[in-house]
């Protein structure tokens, strides 16, 4: 028999389903806040979030997965559909779908991918996955990388972009970081210095010069105080050691921040345009000094001709045996070398005139050295190399053998104590555009002389001063210092070039490159054995330096011509214009006051232009032998002339 419950039994269990039931409530309540509360977390989520069952069905789609992509619930109820939408190329849709169910194989673990979907609207962005896999569902979390990926691949080009231009700078260029330590350096960086970035890592570049140093450090300073790129000239050395001259150019690199975090050097080879700027410096000042030598030289024309002249006339008065003729014959020596040293230092000029003819230098350089063979010791060897295949050359002979002369007696000088190896060359070489050595060359074809010795050799220094008149590293009373300046002169007079090189107990090597000519060689005609040949002709004398018109015109009467002289180029005009038929040929010197010779010949041919004319000078840059003759004027004198020289002139005009 059933025993029924008390009324308290009742009311405890009424109280114990209250309880229950408001628990419950409670309960449900705190399960839907949290539901609300992950509804919200998922909602305002700022990745996507999808969430898969284990059929691949989507459950749910956060509103940022259908702003990143487009598509909502609705458009992708499945994992089919999503990766035929998202993936509309078959092969890249297989890739992604493989590597779904390879990371599928694998629960509870995240994976990330990265992929390129094509979205609803059509276009493509680059998303970023990452998948948890559970047991009974799949959350996908996607991130839209798209702009950072742009960014990265606009870094990437612009990157290969400055590398392309770096690589393709004829330039060496080389990026610092802030320590000094090169982070990049570009092809021609190498090919000029020798350095390649692998072996130069994690060290400063060792191609700064001692003497360059403190200048580096100062600019360095500079740059990083202003903020402004530097451009400056300075030398660095390459890996072998080869002194490079660069034009620098350095500008600071920042980061986003604008902080300072390295240098960008451009060095821009200008080796080749230094040793063009000596060259054109050497060329002036050789020129200057030329021009003042000339003025010398013109001046001392006019002094030592009257010498040169009396003392001929006083000779021709002096009995053989007495011994005033042997003092005479002194004298008259001395004035000889005085005229060939202005010769020399004419020559030297450019300002002398001579005559240049179509010749082969072989055999003059074989001559020569079968004399030097005979007047130097046997303790030094003449090695020579004499190609027989070189063309002619347009030169004057007498200059050709001083210029082999002077090179090869300066070589024995070089070489007297200790004796050594003489060696001369004679070949033909070939100069194209960019091989030329000189700024006064031109491309073409060249015959070079060659004369080397194994002497005591010179440095740089004193190589660069050796064609400097009056400077000789020669013992005194053995050599003036005019050999090498006055071989320049004749060099440069034929549109030669001669270059020297020598180092310290090395030896010296001089080349003089002639350019060449494609005329037939021409023979020299034989000089007139008439040592004094006179006549009586009528002569007008026109000189402004009273002691000369006085010496030749007492020459020139002891020869027998009649002589009418003037100091004055005008008075010299009117007595020709007065009887222009009294005279059998006229005798002028060039520079001459108020109407110069050339002139005063211009305005006497016009009166009669049958009339012999001889122009004398001692330099002049406005007339030559060429000017003279186009002029109508028959015969050319250089100053100081000799008593035989101005004898056979003479008659040489008047009998033509």
């Amino acid at each position: 028999m059933a025993v029924k419950p008390t009324y308290e039994e009742l009311e405890k269990s009424v109280h114990k389903l209250a309880q229950a039931e408001v628990k419950q409530k409670r309960a449900e309540e705190r399960l839907k806040k949290e539901r609300e509360t992950l509804s919200t977390i998922l909602d305002s989520n700022p990745h996507g979030i999808a969430m898969i069952d284990n059929n691949d069905q989507y459950r749910y789609i956060n509103p940022c997965f259908t702003k990143i992509t487009g598509y909502t619930l609705k458009d992708i109820p499945s994992k089919k559909e999503w990766f035929e939408k998202a993936y509309p190329k078959a092969d890249y849709r297989k890739k992604a779908a493989d590597t779904w169910e390879k990371d599928n194989l694998i629960p509870d673990i995240e994976k990330n991918q990265e992929f390129t979907i094509t979205c609803k609207k059509g276009e493509s962005k680059h998303i970023e996955f990452r998948s948890t896999f559970l047991k009974d569902q799949t959350i996908c979390v996607l991130t839209d990388v798209t702009k950072s990926r742009k960014a990265e691949e606009a870094l990437r080009e612009s990157e290969e972009k400055l590398k392309a231009i770096f690589e393709a700078n004829p330039d060496p260029v080389a990026v610092y970081d802030v320590n000094g330590y090169p982070l990049y350096l570009n092809l021609a960086f190498t090919e000029v210095f020798g350095w390649s970035l692998n072996e130069l890592r994690g060290r400063r570049i060792p191609f700064v010069p001692k003497d360059q140093e403190n200048l580096a450090k100062s600019k360095i300073k500079e740059i990083f105080k202003s903020g402004n790129p530097v451009r400056f000239e300075t030398k660095r050395l390459s890996k072998q050691g080869r002194t490079v001259y660069v034009l620098l150019s350095a500008a600071i690199l920042k980061d986003r921040q604008g902080i300072n975090n390295g240098l960008v050097v451009n060095l821009n080879d200008i080796t080749e345009r230094k040793k063009l700027e000596i060259q054109l410096q050497q060329a002036q000042k050789m020129e200057a000094i030329g021009t003042l030598a000339g003025g010398i030289a013109h001046d001392f024309n006019n002094i030592l001709f009257p010498v040169l002249g009396h003392t001929e006339i006083l000779m021709m008065d002096t009995p053989k045996d007495s011994p005033a003729y042997d003092r005479l014959k002194k004298l008259y020596a001395g004035a000889i070398r005085a005229r060939d040293l202005v010769k020399q230092i004419l020559t030297f000029s450019r300002q002398d005139s001579f005559e240049l003819k179509t010749i082969q230098l072989q055999p003059i350089v074989k001559e020569v050295l079968d004399f030097i063979r005979a007047t130097i010791p046997t303790t030094i060897e003449i090695r020579q190399d004499i190609s027989n295949n070189c063309t002619n050359v347009k030169a004057d002979p007498t200059q050709i053998h001083q210029i082999v002369m002077n090179l090869t007696t300066n070589a024995y000088h070089a070489m007297e104590e200790t004796g050594g190896e003489l060696k001369v060359s004679l070949k033909e070489i070939e100069f194209g555009r960019h091989d030329i050595i000189s700024p006064d060359m031109k491309s073409g074809t060249y015959v070079c002389l060659s004369v080397a010795d194994t002497g005591i050799g010179m440095d740089k220094e004193l190589t660069g001063k050796i064609f400097d008149p009056f400077f000789t590293t020669k013992e005194k009373g053995k050599g003036t210092g005019m050999g090498l300046s006055v071989v320049h002169g004749i060099v440069a007079g034929m549109n030669g070039i001669i270059q020297a090189d020598s180092k310290p107990d090395k030896g010296t090597k001089i080349n003089v490159y002639f350019p060449v000519e494609k005329k037939d060689s021409e023979r020299l005609p034989d000089q007139a054995k008439n040592p004094m040949p006179g006549g009586i002709e009528k002569i007008l004398l026109v000189d402004d330096e009273e002691d000369i018109v006085t010496m030749e015109k007492q020459t020139l009467e002891l020869l027998g011509y009649q002589v009418t002289s003037h100091t004055s180029s005008i008075e010299a005009l009117e007595n020709f214009q007065a009887d222009p038929h009294k005279f059998d040929m006229v005798i002028t010197d060039m520079a001459m006051p108020k109407m110069p010779g050339d002139k005063l010949s211009t305005e006497l041919i016009s009166i009669r232009p049958d009339i012999p004319i001889l122009l004398c000078t001692g330099f002049s840059e406005t007339i030559s032998e060429e000017k003279a003759a186009s002029m109508g004027i028959k015969g050319f004198l250089l100053k100081p002339i000799g008593m035989k020289d101005l004898s056979r002139k003479i008659r040489e005009v008047l009998d033509n």
